[in-house]
């Protein structure tokens, strides 16, 4: 979705922005069932409970819908980010979105790894695809790096630029691999991964 895509929405009525927000969530829903390839317009219409013709007022095509899907999986993404940084236990955070993403819903407001994982296979066949992926981990990156550098009295962690860009660059990685842990292993042990990130996680938070 381009920049000027996204200004357009801000202009919907409320009910176009329920409908769109309909039409995405049916659109996740049929990209984690059948993939990106295999899901079609005839799927995402038929679980969104509305025409096809109705969803092209939105949307030109499938391509687009895809777009939208990885901003709004970016936006939960930052989401989660923002919710690690406010914890006062960032094992604690990452144990719940493990949780969360092992038992995806619907109607879930956080990343849906087995998307995630959709995603990143369609960025090697996609350059649309990857360029907004390559802009989504650019601005994950940056709340991270936010996160690390901002003073521990206004609730960061403090840390010097140089060792954030490092660290976040870890965290993220860490963070993916638990979402790509929870859609291959959703009954992994949750008290040997509680232990294994707490040995992790406590000393990328080290200066």
């Amino acid at each position: 979705m381009s920049r000027d895509d996204k200004n357009d929405e801000t202009t919907l009525s409320p009910r176009a922005r329920e409908q769109r927000e309909r039409i995405l969530a049916a659109a996740q829903h049929c990209f984690v069932k059948y993939g990106f390839h295999a899901a079609s317009m005839a799927n995402i219409a038929e679980a969104a409970a509305m025409s096809a013709g109705l969803i092209y007022r939105y949307f030109p095509n499938k391509s687009s819908i895809v777009l939208a899907i990885i901003e709004r999986q970016s936006e939960m993404e930052l989401e989660d980010i923002r919710a690690l940084g406010a914890s006062t236990d960032p094992v604690d955070a990452l144990m719940e979105c493990f949780v969360e993403w092992s038992r995806p819903r619907p109607d879930m407001r956080i990343m849906n790894a087995a998307l995630f994982l959709e995603t990143s296979a369609e960025a090697t066949r996609d350059k649309q695809v990857a360029n907004a992926i390559h802009h989504a981990d650019e601005l994950a990156c940056t709340e991270f790096r936010q996160w690390l550098e901002k003073p521990a009295e206004e609730g960061g962690i403090g840390m010097s630029p140089a060792i954030s860009e490092r660290r976040s660059l870890a965290l993220m990685l860490l963070v993916e691999g638990l979402a790509v842990r929870a859609a291959r292993d959703p009954k992994l042990d949750t008290e040997l991964l509680r232990e294994a990130l707490a040995e992790v996680v406590h000393k990328l938070m080290e200066e």
